[in-house]
């Protein structure tokens, strides 16, 4: 079983953790991003948690855990010349970019702020709390992980 772990960005406006929750899977398409790509085309594996975060709304915040239920494949919405996503360098043989599936684990109790991330030291280091991070994913320590699902009202890390 894989340890790594994850925060993913999602707009509440565009895609919300209840819709997530209502629809039971997704695929994570649309990363435009060469990191955020790689995460998921390399590093992403099958079971592995993620920290459902919405931003651009006030205050960003994290609402609940999810987990990786297929790895990465091509991201079709690169090819589809209607999806706001197209990329006219992407082929079926060079895809170019890539998603996941995502489907939730477990809300969050207590959706946690960004204002209290950023507050709580046991968080430094963390990715999303550093200046200038605007990946869409991005990897979160097992502890960092931990201590966001305690200040969430989750007892721990939820089963996977």
């Amino acid at each position: 079983m894989s340890d790594n772990y994850w925060l993913m960005k999602s707009e509440p406006h565009v895609y919300p953790w209840s819709q997530l929750v209502d629809d039971g899977s997704t695929h994570w398409d649309g990363v435009r991003n060469y990191q955020a790509r790689n995460f998921m085309r390399d590093d992403m594996k099958l079971d592995d948690l993620v920290l459902f975060y919405h931003s651009n709304c006030k205050p960003p915040h994290v609402v609940g855990v999810g987990r990786i239920c297929k790895e990465g494949y091509a991201d079709y919405t690169a090819q589809d010349p209607t999806s706001n996503y197209f990329d006219t360098k992407a082929t079926f043989e060079n895809p170019r970019w890539f998603m996941v599936d995502i489907e939730p684990v477990q809300s969050m109790p207590d959706p946690v702020p960004l204002p209290d991330l950023r507050a709580n030291s046991e968080l430094e280091g963390m990715p999303l709390l550093q200046r200038f991070m605007r990946l869409s994913v991005q990897p979160v320590s097992k502890e960092n992980f931990e201590t966001v699902c305690h200040m969430g009202g989750l007892s721990g890390i939820p089963e996977r």
